[in-house]
């Protein structure tokens, strides 16, 4: 799809269609056009709720709060009606805040209109539609706005993308190409890393995961180096791409969408992509462990001692709590290749209590350093995403103690479960980054099996706006 800005006057823009954002409030003035009609229509300017007027071809699309959420949601929904009619170029008008106007407008259109079609055997031809923004303001500004958020919106389409496709086409292997091919496009390092190079390096929860599968992890080290970089990042994913939980086996219900686990590893890539063509002024590391978690022989057991990268043991009385093995090893790694650290933030889909804990909708964010987990939620807020932080306790932590090695892959108690994983993770996060580390748990957002707002059913690409939000206050600070 085609955004353009225009300096023009609503009116004078030529357009086969017009968007209107309607707030409740413009319902009890006389200036919407057709508010006689709308009202015979019982058009309440709810969230989602639209109609299409043929006759006057204007779209009239409910917007209930003049924030970035509701405006992109407004879009989003309206765009879907223009889409499936046969009009070419749609024009809308900016509200109020025209900086958050013209970039809640582009990220909802191109988040809203996404969609996956790859397995259809029956594909439907897309036509080229344009959306015209009609602004106010200093166009030169107002454009570089949209430009960013262009490239936000197609690295979380980016992210989507990998997330739906199914692990007979997504297997580490193929992780590591896409990894390449986007290192390739944005002209940032790409390192892959292979179970002989685990092995020397003594990565034994990572292998373990990966044991029982044909296809052979893949350690994925991405470097976006700037010349006279303000901070150094690190962004750890997990990347599993496909999670049968092992000999610990899911439920066939549980299965399904376990495609999805490999959320974490992919937002870290859509996020390096951005992160790249941001030009943001922060040296950025991606890195993820793309493994499979499969049954077979060979498979890592309950009862099993796993050694970690940094020489922790490890008790695994579950092997389908395999993403925090993964976690670990990754963060070790990162920890012993990148020096003098400022932040090193985790993503991953980590545990079903998470999304119990806070709704299919939110991250939980955890940490040791309570300042830089409300820094988080707020840009995360900002950006879009919902998030909340969750606290961790010294009682809780007695839970995943082990009698026979350090540590413990699932605590002894079924409450709490997204906090002690949180735990788990910060075993293996070392003295110096206690307070310059967070771990995201996107298991709720990152896939939900029916559409909400700009995001349709499956992936929705979660943890890619949030970061470069808060990267881009990081640079900033």
């Amino acid at each position: 799809m085609k955004i353009n800005l225009c300096s023009d006057s609503i009116k004078k823009i030529e357009a086969d269609v017009e968007i209107i954002i309607v707030c409740n409030k413009d319902l009890e003035q006389n200036n919407i056009k057709d508010k006689k009609l709308l009202e015979d229509l019982n058009f309440k300017a709810t969230d989602e709720e639209s109609v299409f007027l043929p006759e006057s071809k204007r779209i009239y699309v409910g917007c209930e709060e003049n924030s970035y959420d509701a405006i992109a949601i407004a879009v989003a929904t309206a765009m879907k009606k223009f889409k499936a009619t046969k009009f070419k170029v749609a024009k809308v008008e900016t509200l109020n805040d025209e900086t958050l106007s013209v970039k809640a407008l582009v990220e909802g259109s191109l988040l809203g209109t996404y969609s996956f079609t790859n397995y259809k055997s029956e594909k439907k031809k897309e036509q080229n539609k344009e959306l015209i923004i009609a602004v106010n303001g200093d166009l030169k500004s107002l454009k570089k706005i949209a430009a960013e958020s262009t490239i936000i919106a197609n690295s979380v389409n980016k992210t989507r993308n990998f997330v739906n496709t199914t692990p007979e086409d997504f297997y580490p292997d193929v992780m590591a190409k896409e990894a390449k091919k986007i290192a390739k496009e944005v002209k940032i390092d790409c390192k892959i890393l292979g179970e002989e190079y685990l092995e020397k390096n003594k990565m034994g929860a990572m292998l373990a995961v990966a044991r029982a599968s044909v296809h052979e992890p893949k350690l994925i080290h991405l470097t976006y180096k700037p010349k006279n970089a303000k901070k150094k990042v690190v962004l750890v994913g997990k990347g599993l791409t496909y999670d049968s939980g092992g000999l610990s086996l899911k439920p066939a219900d549980y299965m399904v969408t376990m495609k999805s686990d490999k959320s974490g590893g992919s937002a870290v890539l859509g996020m390096m992509n951005a992160i790249a063509q941001l030009n943001l002024p922060i040296e950025v590391h991606g890195i993820v462990g793309a493994v499979e978690n499969m049954i077979g022989g060979d498979a890592y057991k309950p009862d099993d001692v796993l050694v970690a990268k940094n020489g922790k043991t490890i008790e695994v009385r579950n092997t389908d709590a395999e993403g925090r093995l993964v976690l670990a090893d990754c963060l070790c790694y990162a920890q012993d290749k990148i020096k003098d650290i400022d932040y090193i933030f985790d993503y991953a889909t980590l545990t079903g209590a998470c999304v119990v804990g806070v709704g299919q909708y939110t991250t939980g964010i955890m940490g040791n350093s309570g300042s830089l987990k409300c820094k988080a939620v707020k840009n995360s807020l900002q950006s879009g995403e919902y998030a909340t932080s969750l606290p961790f306790n010294r009682f809780l932590k007695k839970t995943i103690k082990s009698e026979i090695a350090d540590v413990c892959n699932i605590a002894s108690t079924r409450y709490g479960g997204a906090i002690t994983a949180g735990m788990f993770l910060d075993n293996f996060v070392y003295k110096e980054n206690k307070d310059k580390w967070l771990h995201f748990d996107i298991a709720g957002p990152a896939f939900v099996e029916s559409a909400w707002g700009y995001n349709p059913h499956g992936a929705s690409g979660a943890g890619v706006r949030m970061t470069v939000q808060l990267l881009q206050n990081i640079a900033n600070d």
